[in-house]
């Protein structure tokens, strides 16, 4: 501390009491560190992820890279898995609903990324959020928002690689035998089988999902079938052979089995999980704020406690339990074609058939929460603010976003916010919201909900806990730099069909 001399009695009184000020903030900082001492040790807190995960330089996630970002595995070349899953964009795509095939410009990614109906602009046609692929390998039971891709022998830290496999391809709770070696390599399957995301509506139309990733593969090695598509220069084979070693034919080495398992390398090398209240729990007291440091006491105690108890759900290294929880949040977009209107999403009961599970979809990683907005299955909360606030009051909330959509409905997204007409975009999303209300208050008067049904907490208390959220998040995955080994440079590509993100202003991202 620099201390400057004290001129006169005016300056000293002013002296002391900015000292003594000083010495109360640090005394109220000890105080929430003893306290929070407490509540790391009742929950065990300070551990650090214990994972085999691949090494971004390592040669599978690099081949994974290049393919990750071709749009030479998107059925018409016009979108690649990047398109929603961008580093710079947290993982995702900056939107609330993202916009795969079909848009205005195939390499603008994040908002400006429109979906055009021939010449004319119209709505996005995926249905829901993309989620973030960072930290994919830290996942060990389920993936996607529904959990259709999911561990049947579930063991921690394997990442679903200890046992069976069920995905879209195989019956509910039944192992698909292709899955691959993790969920991530399972999840590596389906993007480009989705018309809407990656295959377009004439690439193997009609045909089923393997034959989608047969021709992808074929395409990307050049022999069979791909060879009328015409993907055009490329070192694909050589690539391939670096990665799974030997001198292989394309026909033999170039199979989608191997083209998922090098995405999901890919993929599982995002590993970010050195954030402030990681370094809080290391031992840096100054890590986080005073306001993060109250907003985790709310965040792990019981609201009959006084708290939040936002770590029912919201647990471990990863911040989930990877269990699926009605929240009802706002339904906007195209929906599933579930309820009377086809515009809604019925989420996990897709997937079983269980009434039960009807509106209740998998609790999210809050790892780099900070940079994976807007929030929901269907990307309809633009704030962690009103993420929280939906907690203290999900009928005021739902409320609020159906009656005031010009303040704080489809027009307070970013992604709509500046068309005429975002008012009336979605006129089911009222009915189908409301749904999804009714069905979470029924839950929690009957005792069978986590969420809390009145939840009382103070404007200041709702900051605290944004500030906590806040410091889980990783600053590498601010920093274009710290990113820079996940993002390919032009003249790395493996052929002419490298998406090159920019943003809607034209700047490379």
């Amino acid at each position: 501390m620099k201390i400057t001399p004290i001129l006169n009695t005016l300056s000293a009184t002013f002296f002391i009491i900015t000292l003594s000020a000083c010495g109360s903030n640090s005394d109220q900082s000890s105080e929430l560190d003893n306290q929070l001492s407490e509540i790391i040790s009742t929950h065990n807190l300070n551990s650090h992820p214990q994972r085999d995960l691949p090494n971004i330089n390592d040669a599978l996630p690099q081949l994974g890279k290049k393919l990750f970002f071709t749009k030479a595995l998107g059925g018409d070349f016009d979108s690649a898995c990047v398109t929603c899953h961008h580093p710079v964009l947290g993982g995702g795509d900056d939107l609330s609903l993202s916009v795969g095939v079909s848009s205005n410009d195939d390499d603008l990614l994040g908002l400006g990324r429109i979906h055009m109906n021939g010449t004319t602009e119209s709505l996005p046609s995926v249905p829901r959020n993309a989620p973030t692929v960072f930290n994919l390998g830290l996942w060990d039971s389920t993936l996607f928002h529904d959990s259709r891709v999911e561990s049947l022998n579930v063991v921690a830290g394997a990442n679903g690689a200890s046992g069976d496999i069920r995905t879209p391809d195989s019956t509910f709770d039944q192992a698909d035998n292709n899955a691959g070696r993790n969920l991530a390599a399972a999840q590596a399957r389906f993007p480009v089988t989705s018309a809407d995301e990656m295959r377009g509506f004439t690439f193997e139309s009609g045909e089923n999902n393997q034959s989608v990733r047969d021709h992808l593969a074929a395409r990307i090695g050049n022999y069979g079938e791909g060879v009328a598509d015409g993907i055009g220069a490329n070192s694909w084979l050589v690539e391939f052979q670096t990665a799974f070693g030997g001198a292989t034919a394309a026909e033999d080495l170039i199979t989608y089995d191997r083209i998922a398992h090098a995405l999901a390398e890919y993929e599982r090398s995002m590993v970010f999980t050195d954030h402030p209240w990681q370094q809080y729990l290391d031992g840096n007291k100054d890590a986080i704020s005073d306001s993060a440091k109250k907003g985790a006491q709310l965040f792990f105690t019981k609201p009959k406690d006084g708290g939040a108890g936002c770590v029912a759900c919201h647990t471990g290294q990863l911040f989930t339990d990877e269990k699926h929880h009605t929240v009802a949040y706002p339904q906007i977009g195209v929906g599933k074609g579930n309820g009377t209107n086809g515009t809604d999403d019925f989420g996990r009961m897709r997937e079983t058939g269980e009434e039960n599970d009807k509106y209740a979809f998998r609790t999210a990683s809050l790892l780099n929460i900070a940079v994976t907005g807007p929030y929901s299955h269907a990307g309809s909360m633009p704030t962690l603010t009103s993420v929280v606030r939906h907690y203290v009051n999900q009928t005021q909330s739902i409320n609020d976003f159906v009656a005031n959509q010009n303040d704080m409905g489809v027009c307070n997204l970013p992604q709509f916010e500046d068309m005429s007409d975002c008012a009336t975009l979605y006129p089911n999303a009222e009915a189908n919201s409301k749904a999804a209300l009714a069905k979470l208050k029924a839950e929690q008067l009957a005792g069978n909900s986590l969420v809390p049904k009145n939840l009382a907490l103070s404007d200041d208390q709702v900051d605290h806990i944004v500030a906590f959220l806040e410091a889980l998040t990783d600053p590498c995955v601010t920093d274009r730099e710290c990113l820079a080994p996940w993002i390919p440079n032009a003249q790395d590509s493996a052929d002419n069909h490298q998406l090159n993100a920019k943003d809607k202003n034209g700047l490379a991202l």
